[in-house]
């Protein structure tokens, strides 16, 4: 978990430098397929210094989250077996290295799927549950591209939109309490964040 928190520093350093929404870009797309810390850390500073451009940087944000879910969910279509129902190294590499992932949790995710399809995704895209998993399962399970596309537009956006809303919104008064509070704020974010884990871990 110092490892996450580590991360999670780094990711908010860049607000604080001229390339903010470039690495917003970035985070937004990688956390889709395999990066383990969520952009709204950094969306959430990035607001905070251009509420003016709250909703592009939600808009980019978005766009980015649902491009890195196709590439997840192409890594999941071509080149998540080496053969039927036999993982390929890829596959064996995200098991072993990537928070989230491991051969119980993947094949519950087809289970939830069978279950629920379109809500599971946007449940997965709107929530701290790691959304890679989801992603990456739905190519190799084969999940309809079209309602995966969907669910991943409104469930992204509704959550990052939400956010960036918020602080547009509220952004002063927002402003002086995170400033106020923000170390427990960070905290909560994290506890948030690792409990997205133990979710995937232990419940699915």
């Amino acid at each position: 978990m110092k490892l996450l928190r580590r991360l999670y520093d780094w990711v908010l350093h860049w607000a604080e430098t001229p390339y903010g929404l470039p690495a917003l870009f970035l985070l937004s797309f990688a956390e889709a397929s395999f990066f383990p810390i969520p952009p709204d850390a950094l969306l959430i500073a990035l607001v905070l210094g251009s509420q003016k451009k709250a909703f592009k940087f939600a808009f980019v944000c978005s766009i980015a989250s649902v491009l890195g879910a196709l590439f997840g969910y192409s890594i999941g279509h071509f080149l998540w077996w080496s053969s039927p129902n036999q993982f390929s190294s890829i596959a064996e590499f995200f098991f072993a290295n990537i928070p989230g992932f491991s051969h119980n949790v993947f094949y519950n995710v087809k289970k939830l799927y069978d279950e629920w399809n379109f809500w599971i995704i946007f449940t997965a895209g709107f929530t701290p549950i790691p959304y890679k998993v989801f992603t990456i399962s739905g190519g190799a399970f084969n999940i309809n591209i079209f309602w995966f596309i969907i669910a991943s537009i409104v469930g992204r956006a509704g959550r990052f939109y939400l956010v960036a809303g918020l602080i547009w919104k509220f952004g002063p008064q927002i402003k002086s309490f995170i400033d106020k509070y923000f170390n427990w704020l960070a905290f909560a974010f994290t506890i948030l964040l690792i409990g997205g884990f133990i979710i995937i871990k232990y419940l699915l």
